[in-house]
């Protein structure tokens, strides 16, 4: 039996979602969906391939990677079903893109290094957005992303016109300042304003990560892991003294998790 390719593949995927979309035999729940019902899936699927990263599984990798094309099969199928493009067209597009992108692979361009060749990538996406009809600085950075991700785009963005703090010392001042504010309004009892000098600090701490050249989301998904880890520990101590959660203090809580840290530093 010869082995099938990646054309085959492909092609067999395509015929599969056109069966499930298909008005006449087609499944009853693809048919329903539309591009607005079908987006959070998206987004759920592209997450579950980071989990995947994350936890170093390349079996199941290959999965996620399987269903998050499956979306934008899905996608095209529906944008080919209303006349605006298939999904060839989104692969050109793609193809295209990186073909203009990258000048130094495949042109006579040359970058010294990838920091050079990130510079690069932002003023060839910046020439091309000036084809378009002009609009604002921060037009285009997509309102569906993750609020962190999307601050530090916006906070790079702006940075693009020199709208940005000179150096990391100045973003973590600002982070102080913010922090100060949301005490100053929690004083106030006004919960609105809490709420807003909460969303400004988060925003700074977003970038204060951008000049750190790191990346908040990273971040605190490793934290969640971190505290999965030491809560689970702190919950099996629990459960090993036959005691209710309620019977412990705060202060044994916290002892047991002080544990559980230096436990998790010294293995």
């Amino acid at each position: 039996m010869t082995a099938k390719t990646d054309t085959d593949s492909l092609a067999e995927l395509l015929s599969i979602m056109a069966r499930l979309r298909d008005p006449e035999r087609g499944c009853p729940w693809d048919l329903e969906q539309t591009f607005a019902t079908i987006a959070p899936y998206t987004i759920e699927e592209a997450y579950e391939v980071a989990d995947a990263i994350e936890r170093g599984d390349v079996s199941d990798l290959k999965d996620e990677l399987g269903d998050l094309l499956f979306q934008v099969v899905f996608h095209a199928r529906m944008a080919e079903e209303a006349g605006a493009f298939a999904f060839a067209d989104v692969a050109a597009a793609i193809n295209a893109k990186m073909l203009r992108r990258h000048p130094h692979v495949f042109g006579s361009a040359q970058v010294a290094d990838s920091a050079e060749q990130t510079m690069r990538w932002e003023e060839l996406k910046r020439a091309e957005r000036a084809h378009e009809p002009e609009g604002g600085v921060l037009d285009g950075v997509p309102v569906g992303l993750p609020a962190l991700m999307r601050a530090v785009k916006l906070g790079k963005r702006a940075a693009t016109v020199g709208f940005d703090w000179p150096d990391e010392a100045g973003v973590r001042a600002k982070v102080a300042e913010e922090l100060a504010e949301v005490d100053a309004a929690r004083a106030s009892g006004n919960a609105d304003d809490v709420a807003a000098e909460i969303g400004d600090l988060l925003f700074s701490i977003a970038n204060w990560c951008r000049h750190l050249t790191l990346d908040p989301e990273t971040c605190l998904r490793a934290a969640n892991a971190r505290f999965t880890r030491r809560f689970g520990a702190v919950e099996s101590e629990v459960r090993r003294s036959s005691r209710d959660w309620g019977n412990f203090s705060a202060a044994e809580l916290e002892q047991l998790w002080q544990e559980a840290k230096t436990r998790e530093r010294t293995d």
